[in-house]
């Protein structure tokens, strides 16, 4: 939803950010990787080790850091193929990164099956919403919309994480379980989205055509 109605906002807003930082010699590429490094290395330190509201800090810098590489890019004239894929396999390991670190807190610092729980059923889903998408895409179809997608997760796990690491911090019980709400909302909203994606690949002109058998010639070998 956010994807939707605020993608051409923050490709305005960021347009002379990112002139600035192609002006400085630095890649779309290099600021992908510098992002999504970043973030990996705070989702799977900080977040086990309970610093929620530290961790949640430094991602949502470097998750911003990393949405750059799409500003740079314009600024250049455009992106190229390669770039386009760095950039998705680098969301989706980013991604896996701070579930993972959270789900490691829900076992081991809160001990709470139903949230680590959760919070797979989320990292699974966000998964498959996007691979659901991309497969589409590659064979002619269309698999946009539902109810979540990337920018509505990040906001809402890391306002979750946010304000259970304030709670923790000052001991205001009932922030603790924001957390909690976040992953709950997330895990239905990622399931139904899942559907959605398929549903709208089974409506998609040409969704039932006869794919025809492959041949695959001596020098090409099966996949």
């Amino acid at each position: 939803m956010l994807s939707f109605f605020g993608r051409e906002t923050f490709a305005k807003a960021t347009a002379p950010v990112g002139r600035a930082l192609v002006s400085t010699g630095l890649t779309p590429d290099a600021m992908t990787l510098i992002g999504t490094t970043a973030t990996i290395a705070a989702a799977v330190t900080l977040f086990p080790a309970d610093h929620l509201f530290w961790g949640t800090m430094v991602i949502w810098l470097f998750v911003m850091f990393d949405m750059l590489d799409g500003a740079m890019a314009r600024a250049r004239g455009g992106g190229t193929k390669y770039g386009a894929v760095l950039d998705a396999t680098c969301d989706r390991v980013a991604d896996g990164a701070i579930f993972g670190g959270l789900a490691w807190w829900a076992v081991y610092s809160e001990g709470s099956r139903e949230l680590f729980a959760a919070t797979l059923v989320v990292l699974v889903t966000s998964q498959v919403i996007s691979y659901a998408k991309a497969r589409a895409e590659a064979s002619g179809l269309s698999a946009d919309g539902g109810l979540i997608e990337r920018p509505d997760r990040l906001v809402i796990v890391l306002v979750g994480a946010g304000l259970t690491g304030i709670g923790g911090h000052f001991d205001i019980e009932w922030l603790s379980y924001a957390v909690y709400a976040a992953m709950y909302i997330l895990a239905v909203l990622s399931i139904i989205t899942v559907f959605q994606r398929v549903l709208a690949v089974r409506s998609s002109p040409g969704a039932r055509d006869i794919i025809g058998p492959t041949v695959h010639t001596p020098e090409e070998p099966q996949r």
